[in-house]
């Protein structure tokens, strides 16, 4: 009976049941963590990104391969970091492993190509980057990353990078897309306020091709970020593809004015509204019917009645607009519901994304990736031995999972959460600890 329903299962995989979603993500000490061979980069001070060793003008670093619970077919590489000047820069290249290694490919780069013709492999006979989608022949569940600096001398200030990630997922899951349930999927009203720019005001040349570093501007300003949007948009510019659009290249862009963000997806209409709920900000790539040659827009919220409403770049009267909610979502999710998350460490109501310090120095709790899929590590620090309880709420108060219930010695520990078993959403996890008390919001992401 066992080998029956075994086979059941993997049958009902080979037969078009989609992989999940997964979301992958280091960022900081975890990022530094996963070191695997370095050669003229060093860890800076703060132990939370990778620069240039102080006589070194390139370097590279790779990471300990990653593997993923479900097997995928498609990703969405992203990264955070900063580069200081027009001379220097980082590569980013991945490689991915089904019975041995692939090549590796380049998946992007920030800011300017210093490498100059030097571009690198973009395709294998196993799959290929589609500029900057991982789109691959077979299923694979392995991968690893390799960063490489360089800077045209050691007086040019190093760039840095402390962030990576990786959002894959299976093509079944956007090929069985079910429109009506969506169209259905009615959230509760919520409205992000920002200053709407119109794209095609903004230059009579590159106006038209600008959508995505527009919509980003919107974000910024969003979060009240100073931000000038042509000269935001042509540092944007990919001169070797071509385009103001390759997706980790903007969301890179969004880091160096103190934005966390990575590439993702969304699967329904609430998943998006859970994340703008715990402050959280969302530019959607669509496509047809609406967009037949690509866009994206700044996903502005929901009306009393949950129909969406953007901050459209392409159109002059596009603040909070209300597209058809039925073509709105064909564009967005027939096309894999992918889009640019972005949080403000330093928003009050956008805390999810750090590791919220508690006033008092000898007790801290924090979780790391947020969003997250399927599982996060909770971190938790005292200086105390205290009975302790470490609990995960949903939004509505009732008790989901119990981490953690006893007595605990001062130290620094780190507890998992799988939530593979739970609905994507908000929840709420809470550390009782002697006289200290603490929440912090985790986003599941499906």
């Amino acid at each position: 009976m066992k080998k029956l329903l075994l086979l059941l299962f993997f049958t009902s995989f080979t037969f078009g049941q989609p992989y999940p979603d997964q979301f992958y993500s280091n960022k900081d000490e975890e990022l530094m963590e996963k070191i695997e061979a370095m050669s003229n980069l060093q860890i800076t001070p703060d132990g939370k990104s990778l620069k240039l060793s102080d006589n070194a003008v390139e370097g590279f670093v790779i990471f300990e391969p990653d593997s993923s619970e479900y097997p995928f077919n498609r990703g969405l590489p992203s990264w955070n970091g900063h580069v200081f000047n027009e001379t220097s820069g980082f590569k980013v290249s991945m490689r991915f492993f089904k019975n041995t290694w692939s090549p590796w490919l380049t998946v992007g780069y920030w800011k300017k190509n210093v490498w100059g013709g030097n571009y690198g492999q973009t395709s294998y006979s196993g799959g290929e980057i589609e500029i900057d989608y991982v789109v691959l022949n077979s299923y694979h569940s392995k991968w690893q990353f390799r960063v490489e600096m360089k800077r045209n001398s050691t007086s040019t200030e190093s760039p840095i990078l402390n962030k990576l990630s990786f959002f894959v997922s299976d093509q079944v899951t956007t090929n069985n897309v079910n429109i009506t349930s969506l169209v259905n999927d009615n959230p509760e009203e919520i409205f992000i306020p920002t200053q709407h720019y119109y794209q095609y005001s903004l230059d009579p040349g590159v106006g038209g091709n600008i959508c995505s570093p527009t919509s980003v501007c919107m974000v910024l300003r969003s979060y009240n970020i100073e931000v000038e949007p042509l000269s935001f948009a042509l540092d944007t510019y990919d001169p070797y593809w071509g385009i103001f659009g390759v997706w980790p290249r903007v969301v890179q862009h969004a880091a160096e004015y103190g934005l966390d963000g990575a590439v993702t997806r969304y699967r329904s209409w609430s998943e998006a509204r859970e994340v703008l709920a715990a402050g959280g900000r969302v530019v959607m790539s669509v496509g047809y019917p609406l967009y037949p040659n690509g866009h994206l827009i700044m996903l502005a919220g929901f009306d009393a009645q949950g129909n969406p409403l953007s901050h459209d770049p392409a159109k002059s009267n596009g603040y909070g607009y209300k597209h058809n909610k039925t073509l709105l979502s064909q564009s967005w999710f027939n096309k894999g519901g992918i889009a640019y998350t972005f949080y403000h460490p330093d928003s009050i109501s956008t805390f999810v994304m750090g590791e919220e310090q508690f006033t008092a120095n000898d007790f801290y709790l924090g979780i790391y990736p947020n969003p997250f899929n399927p599982q996060t590590t909770i971190r938790f620090e005292t200086k105390e031995r205290a009975f302790t309880s470490i609990t995960v709420y949903d939004v509505t108060g009732s008790e989901v999972e119990k981490i953690f219930n006893d007595v605990i010695e001062p130290g620094s520990y780190n507890f998992v959460w799988n939530a593979s078993n739970h609905p994507s959403g908000v929840y709420i996890i809470q550390s009782i600890s002697g006289n200290y008390r603490k929440s912090v919001k985790a986003v599941l992401v499906k």
